[in-house]
């Protein structure tokens, strides 16, 4: 139970240090790239953000609802990409907790953000004044249509991703392997291989 603690409090303070410093990266890259475009592009700009959150929200779930047997087959057989797909799923519960929590949340707040610059960007161009009808008009709006996107773009996700929940898992794990080929760095490590080093 104290090791389960001590685990839960390491990982809990490790992610949130992570989610600090993801949040200040695209804040600051978010406020640079809308800094001075015209609001067509900010717009473009918050519908990738938005887009961002979505995908890693279809990732974790994907996590969560993969089954890991299918993929032992595969890394008997040496496929690409099936180790680290294993590893994935071994680690399913802070896989997803990054992919929904820290990536979802972050996209939610910085879209957030974001189409407020937008907005600001829009009264000046159209000198509309602050405080006018029209910009609380457009505010309503724009608020709105992020939430309904956000929203029905998640739900359409959970569907795919329970539903091809292997083929996305597998795709990642591919992605994972590249990555540790080409710059050797191990993203995701295997639990059981962790416990077979300290035993």
């Amino acid at each position: 139970m104290n090791d389960l603690m001590k685990n839960s409090i390491k990982w809990s303070i490790s992610i949130a240090v992570i989610t600090f410093v993801l949040a200040a990266i695209f804040s600051i890259t978010s406020n640079a790239v809308l800094n001075g475009v015209p609001w067509q592009i900010g717009l473009i700009v918050v519908l990738i953000i938005v887009l961002i959150g979505i995908f890693f929200d279809m990732l974790g779930i994907a996590a969560t609802a993969a089954d890991e047997t299918p993929f032992h087959a595969m890394g008997a057989k040496k496929v690409y990409g099936s180790r680290q797909s294993i590893r994935i799923l071994r680690n399913a519960d802070r896989f997803a907790s990054f992919c929904n929590d820290v990536i979802g949340d972050i996209s939610g707040i910085i879209s957030g953000t974001a189409s407020a610059i937008v907005i600001i960007q829009l009264t000046i161009q159209y000198q509309l004044g602050s405080e006018s009808l029209i910009e609380y008009i457009i505010s309503v709006l724009l608020t709105s249509v992020l939430a309904a996107l956000t929203v029905g773009g998640k739900a359409l996700g959970k569907t795919l991703a329970i539903r091809y929940s292997k083929d996305i898992i597998f795709q990642v794990g591919k992605v994972l392997q590249f990555v540790e080929d080409k710059f050797n760095i191990v993203i995701i490590k295997d639990k059981k291989e962790k416990k077979k080093k300290k035993s």
